[in-house]
């Protein structure tokens, strides 16, 4: 059976910054407005052009683009699979045109389910191919495949830094969320409390679990990394950064942790570090074989 995977993409290059944060801010599962569609796609399209001016700079100190294009890329060339990028419109035309009707399995790109991640993909398959034959992996965030691939990862880091784990604080930091989604029954805070209660019990160190990249003016879950980096513990020299719900590595690594999080925790006197993500060590192959498909109904919010 062909195997699709399924990611956010990212921008290529400088240009596509602008397109990409329409397409995202225009989603009505990443951004639930109160507004008709025709005035929330107006407003967020004025708010993402202009968001994409402020930020065009912090996605040249990192290259000029995001990697999870490429990334996810080659993890499909690997399993001969196709891949789907949501935020980045103009590769949607070429993708449609790979579709066909053969039973295919989805495999996303997030291991905690959300209904503003793998939901709304679900919800652009329905729209743009309701007739497709997909098989759905919901979510994988307890599978020990998943849970090994972010250990070794981790104990890979550790090891290559000279770190022992005792001697350090491990911070998973998983993308934030607004409560309101929690609120009403999105099931992500808690797939990424089990994540890190299986990852954690591994090391026999200190560790906490925060929430980044919140967005506009609502209450996200909380603790937020922000808030961890302002006034750190204290109870470990070093302080070791784990993309908890990033299985590839993006803007919010390679820019927020690397540019907004880690100098803040210097300014503490302490040693800051971020370890990749995981995508290298994800046997994707071996977690599709072993888990439960849904149908594309179960992951669409109502």
């Amino acid at each position: 059976m062909k195997t699709l995977i399924v990611n956010f993409g990212g921008p290529r290059n400088i240009g596509e910054i602008e397109p990409f944060l329409i397409e995202l801010l225009c989603d009505r599962d990443v951004i639930r407005s109160p507004f008709p569609k025709i005035i929330h796609n107006y407003f967020f399209t004025r708010l993402a052009k202009k968001r994409a001016l402020k930020i065009r700079h912090d996605y040249e100190l990192i290259g000029g683009k995001s990697p999870i294009f490429e990334d996810t890329e080659a993890l499909a060339a690997e399993l001969n699979a196709l891949a789907f990028h949501r935020y980045l419109p103009s590769t949607h035309p070429e993708f449609l045109k790979k579709i066909t009707q053969e039973e295919m399995t989805v495999f996303p790109m997030f291991p905690q389910f959300s209904f503003a991640t793998t939901g709304s993909i679900a919800r652009w398959f329905s729209k743009k191919l309701p007739k497709s034959n997909l098989k759905w992996i919901k979510s994988y965030h307890d599978h020990p495949l998943y849970i090994q691939a972010c250990v070794d990862t981790l104990k890979n880091f550790l090891q290559s830094q000279n770190l022992k784990e005792e001697e350090c604080l491990l911070l998973f930091s998983a993308h934030g969320l607004p409560q309101t989604f929690i609120d009403t029954g999105d099931p992500y805070q808690s797939e990424c409390e089990t994540s890190f209660r299986k990852i954690t019990k591994v090391f026999n160190t200190d560790s906490l679990l925060c929430y980044q990249s919140q967005f506009g003016r609502d209450e996200w879950i909380r603790p937020y990394t922000l808030d961890i980096c302002k006034n750190p513990p204290k109870t470990k020299k070093n302080i070791v950064f784990f993309p908890l719900s990033f299985t590839t590595d993006h803007i919010e690594t390679l820019f927020e942790i690397e540019y907004q999080y880690l100098p803040l925790l210097r300014t503490h006197n302490l040693n800051a570090y971020r370890c990749p993500a995981i995508h290298h060590n994800l046997n994707i192959a071996t977690i599709i074989e072993q888990s439960q498909t849904h149908p594309i109904k179960d992951l669409i919010y109502s």
